[in-house]
């Protein structure tokens, strides 16, 4: 029988293996490429995913390097919007190229009834090789070739099938443009890689998100019928149950803590991988907060980790030279965690508001 990991021992591997046990001291790029990217889709709030991760983290070091086109922006796990590394942008992409195609097929793609869906991406990215352009921009002239069709539907057809980058100053810390976008290849100068390997991207998944099933697995990139892959991968891994007696999968060199390791407070932005990227959530998140962080289906909040699981939100406000940050709390805290999460949350202000007067300021969920 494999061996079993307490609800803690998950927690403490999942928090090690994310750089949140410890603040790390790994480059950005090697940091982003660790964690398989983080998403992205807002334009700063994930600056603050890499705060919390690396030690000394300067966020003009990741502008350099999307303007230096070593980290892009572009639809990759569940077809929403990661940093990702250059190499990653090209080899990821065509592996979870069909997520994107699903979701297209139940949605705009019902809009284009007996269209060349061929013909429609190669004209769209034609276009956007000679100027990028917004969705709105592409779908228009995309109407001017086929006016009895939905521009909006054929831009999203284009975003489907083929590699787009948002380039900066879209998503440049301090600073930031509209959501244009231009070919993945061209803007890099290479080709996407024809044979990628997703036994190794699963490897990776386990290294940054794991131990981990293969619903998690599929949750996270959005890919389906992973299990062949799994059990292909069988003899490279080790195999572990959780409390609920479900299969779990790590790759054996993996650190995975004692489950009493100390867990200092972290600040997670909104859409931070570590809350979408299992199907089982509760290693980080009791299912009865999920809508506290969750409030409508298109805002989240950012959490709070208190001793590794996640028991607030925090929202930022600043104004005239202020700044504070909303720690709601769903629970009581004892005076030591309060004490250091107003320690954490006034870090955080550092980084965000540099220079303003900075509070932390509780409040409780209703």
């Amino acid at each position: 029988m494999p061996a079993v990991l307490s609800l803690r021992d998950l927690n403490r591997a999942t928090l090690d293996r994310q750089l949140l046990l410890r603040r790390s001291r790994r480059p950005v790029v090697e940091a982003v490429e660790h964690l398989c990217g983080l998403q992205a889709q807002t334009t700063h709030s994930w600056y603050a995913g890499l705060w919390g991760r690396l030690a000394e983290f300067d966020p003009q070091q990741v502008v350099t390097l999307m303007e230096d086109r070593v980290l892009v922006r572009i639809a990759a796990m569940r077809s929403t919007i990661h940093l990702v590394t250059a190499d990653d942008a090209l080899t990821v992409r065509p592996l979870v190229q069909t997520v994107g195609e699903r979701s297209f097929a139940s949605n705009w793609g019902k809009q284009l009834p007996g269209v060349d869906l061929a013909e429609v991406v190669a004209a769209g990215v034609s276009l956007l090789e000679e100027k990028p352009m917004t969705f709105n921009d592409l779908g228009k002239r995309l109407a001017e070739k086929w006016p009895d069709r939905d521009g909006q539907s054929m831009a999203q057809a284009v975003r489907t099938y083929a590699a787009l980058v948002q380039p900066p100053p879209r998503g440049l810390w301090g600073r930031s443009g509209l959501a244009v976008h231009v070919p993945a290849v061209q803007y890099l100068g290479r080709p996407l890689a024809t044979d990628p390997s997703i036994d190794e991207l699963i490897v990776r998944y386990l290294t940054a998100f794991g131990p981990a099933s293969v619903q998690d697995a599929q949750t996270w990139s959005g890919l389906t019928r992973l299990g062949e892959v799994f059990e292909r991968l069988r003899p490279r891994l080790v195999a572990y149950a959780d409390e609920q007696g479900r299969e779990l999968f790590d790759v054996p060199e993996a650190p995975r803590p004692e489950a009493d390791a100390e867990a200092p407070v972290r600040f997670l932005y909104d859409f931070d991988n570590i809350l979408l990227s299992y199907a089982d959530r509760t290693r980080v998140l009791d299912p009865a907060y999920r809508k506290l962080l969750w409030p409508l289906s298109n805002m989240a909040l950012g959490s709070v980790l208190v001793d590794g699981f996640v028991r607030a939100s925090w929202r930022p406000e600043k104004s005239k030279g202020k700044a504070h940050v909303t720690v709601t709390s769903f629970q009581p805290f004892p005076v030591r965690q309060r004490s250091a999460i107003e320690a954490e949350g006034r870090r955080l202000l550092e980084f965000l508001v540099p220079g303003a007067d900075h509070d932390v300021r509780f409040t409780t969920a209703d």
